[in-house]
């Protein structure tokens, strides 16, 4: 997970990213990641494949939040991440959804 543009343009961040358990962190530059394309030709298609997952699911949240309601969206990430619903503090489901914390509220109150 990182910030495509800034990882590949070799620009600051503008976005960061927040754990909510303990986990193991692997940083790989953008040097270290072309040296290990053209040394293993299997990484390569590994960061393809994943570059390419990464596209898909990008096109089908833009999809969802310029053609769901926010009801749809809500519905859409409670079924996608059951287990996050309850784990996830409400405002960053918010924010995953494009809503504000009080539609949301409305929402969750809903289902």
């Amino acid at each position: 997970m990182s910030d495509y543009i800034a990882y590949f343009n070799q620009k600051q961040a503008t976005m960061n990213v927040l754990c909510m358990e303990a986990g193991e962190v692997l940083c790989l530059t953008l040097e270290g990641r072309e040296k290990l394309a053209l040394t293993l030709p299997k990484m390569e298609h590994f960061f393809r494949v994943k570059l390419t997952n990464g596209c898909l699911s990008l096109q089908q949240r833009i999809i969802s939040l310029l053609s769901s309601n926010p009801q749809q969206r809500y519905e859409e990430f409670a079924n996608n991440y059951p287990n996050l619903i309850q784990k996830v503090p409400k405002k960053y489901i918010a924010e995953y959804s494009g809503v504000s914390r009080e539609t949301l509220s409305r929402l969750y109150s809903g289902s």
